[in-house]
């Protein structure tokens, strides 16, 4: 799982998680939010930002509702939330970036027999 935040203000950098690590409620919150998104928001907008997810389990968790509230000046409730938004995720154009990057840091060669 990766995130970015994005606004005409700027974007943050990628926050990836760690292979294997289940993300649920708590995590997201403990970890994630508090300890790397959030502050990498308020670097980049100094507090005017609107915050909104998705429907994923742990974006709908009680504990990450209250937290966003409290932590976030304007925050989209999840009766407004898209179920799926793709049209809406700019991680996907970020991500590619990166995979684009990784990918041709090395040469790669193919072998015909």
């Amino acid at each position: 799982m990766v995130s970015v935040a994005m606004s005409k203000m700027g974007l943050t950098g990628l926050i990836f998680v760690d292979p294997w690590v289940k993300v649920y409620g708590q995590y997201y919150c403990d970890v994630l939010l508090s300890q790397q998104m959030l502050p990498a928001i308020k670097r980049v907008t100094v507090d005017t930002f609107v915050f909104q997810q998705d429907s994923a389990q742990a974006h709908c968790a009680r504990d990450t509702i209250q937290l966003l509230q409290q932590e976030t000046l304007d925050f989209i409730s999840p009766d407004l939330w898209l179920p799926n938004s793709p049209g809406l995720n700019p991680v996907d154009y970020k991500i590619w970036g990166v995979v684009q990057q990784r990918v041709y840091k090395c040469s790669v060669s193919s072998s015909t027999s």
